[in-house]
């Protein structure tokens, strides 16, 4: 099989996993070495739920010794099945980096032989990639559950940021629908990597403060950073009957004891046929509360039981979070913005943190009314109804009380696809395939997918309870 057609099948197979983000590192270019990183990431296109994306994102190999009930690429399915040789991947890489086409890699698997001779076939992808290409650039590597501590520790020393996907939001669900995973297999390696990182950071911190640098003393080559961008997961929102409640005590339970970067939710989409699973697909709006609630967590100080609890535990398809904490509070409300505090400021809805901060600082100097408020970046659409400007009330087209308000500030996301970006969305995802031009010209040289690389070898390689996390405790 050619690496075209590799690439094709693995691409494919690899657009499931949606735990792709932001690289979270800084790193420049170097004479002599490939690459650089920004903590921004550069983003090219959008998948069609609005999701940006900007790496290559490819499997290993899906070919699985599994039988997850959930996966396309389980065991027992009839799917074209290929596996890169690391030479090949590696090179492909590089290939499409030099061509612009991408920004880095993300780097996932199926489980072939076992956890530890798929990680060991990662490994000395990234070895190449690293030692031999110097690539610079973000690299996103999943952890195979049940890989040995010592080959996760050398994958992280490669990577750039880790991830482990916990699959399903409970022990149950897990035990129903992956039987062959366990959640030790899934945690430990979570728990690992948290650890690898806060030990690679105060050790790094230590030799800073205890090291002087001599100018006629040439200064050591430092050693890679272990996953330097932190680590993240994925679960399958809608495959089993968790309620949103659930979901969102598990992440933040997973963000206080693993110090998670990010949790990713995936709408549950029905590609296997099996009793245990339901026949229609989750609609992307509950994933996209969810993902509203996780922010409101992560950067507005929020917790889980604020914004939701059992008595309601799916959160309100037509109102934001943040809007339906707001109605259900309305006693806190109206507040003034000239006055309170950074805390309170970031409650309301329309205001977050950016435009908070700029309140904060704007108020020393001027007294804020809504000219001001716009030009600081506010949504004063929704903010007015729970602000008063020098103690005048803005919302004054609608009466305060929750039904007048939620009737103001109801937003049906209609599947996903909303905003300023609703027409711009592709009607799915991207493929790498699709840059190639229908004709050859001199000006511009087609593409070609196999780049015309050498035939690839593989390289040798150089050689807890969690009783705290809802859903997932014995």
């Amino acid at each position: 099989m050619d690496i075209a057609t590799k690439l094709e099948i693995l691409a494919d197979a690899a657009k499931y996993d949606v735990a792709c983000t932001s690289s979270g590192v800084n790193r420049s270019a170097k004479k002599g070495e490939l690459g650089n990183t920004i903590d921004a990431g550069i983003c090219h296109s959008f998948t069609a739920d609005g999701r940006c994306i900007t790496l290559l994102k490819v499997l290993m190999t899906n070919a699985c010794i599994y039988n997850c009930a959930y996966c396309v690429n389980r065991a027992e399915n009839e799917v074209r099945r290929a596996v890169f040789k690391p030479r090949e991947l590696a090179d492909l890489t590089i290939g499409f980096y030099r061509r612009n086409y991408i920004e880095g890699l993300f780097l996932s698997s199926g489980v072939i032989k076992s956890p530890d001779y798929t990680t060991e076939l990662m490994i000395c992808t990234l070895s190449i990639l690293r030692n031999e290409y110097k690539f610079r650039g973000y690299i996103h590597a999943k952890a195979v559950p049940g890989t040995s501590p010592e080959l996760v520790e050398q994958l992280g020393h490669l990577a750039d940021r880790m991830s482990v996907n916990m699959e399903l939001p409970s022990r149950q669900s897990l035990a129903l629908l992956a039987p062959d995973k366990s959640k030790q297999n899934i945690i430990a390696p979570m728990r690992q990597i948290k650890n690898s990182i806060a030990e690679d950071r105060d050790t790094r911190a230590l030799m800073r403060r205890n090291t002087t640098y001599y100018s006629q003393a040439p200064i050591a080559r430092k050693a890679r950073a272990f996953a330097p961008a932190g680590q993240s997961t994925q679960m399958i929102i809608g495959a089993t009957p968790e309620s949103d409640y659930q979901i969102l005590a598990l992440s933040s339970a997973l963000y206080r004891t693993l110090s998670l970067k990010r949790v990713f939710f995936s709408a549950y989409l029905p590609v296997n046929a099996d009793k245990r699973l339901p026949n229609a697909s989750v609609q992307l709006n509950r994933e996209h509360r969810l993902y509203q609630a996780d922010w409101l967590m992560r950067f507005y100080k929020f917790d889980a039981t604020e914004l939701i609890d059992e008595a309601h535990p799916f959160l309100d398809p037509e109102l934001d979070p943040k809007a339906n904490w707001a109605l259900n509070n309305l006693d806190i409300f109206p507040v003034e913005v000239n006055t309170t505090n950074l805390e309170t400021l970031l409650r309301v809805p329309g205001i977050g943190p950016r435009g908070a901060r700029n309140i904060i600082r704007a108020r020393r100097s001027t007294c804020l009314r809504e000219p001001e408020l716009r030009k600081l970046g506010i949504a004063f659409k929704r903010a007015r109804y729970f602000i008063t400007c020098a103690g005048k009330y803005q919302g004054c087209d609608a009466e305060f009380n929750p039904n007048a308000l939620r009737a103001k500030l109801a937003a049906p996301i209609n599947g996903g696809k909303h905003g300023s970006r609703s027409a711009k969305v592709a009607p799915g995802q991207m493929s790498i395939f699709d840059l190639r031009p229908q004709a050859k010209t001199e000006a511009q040289p087609a593409f070609s997918t196999r780049l015309d690389l050498p035939n690839a070898q593989s390289g040798k390689i150089e050689t807890s309870t969690v009783s705290s996390l809802p859903g997932w405790g014995a």
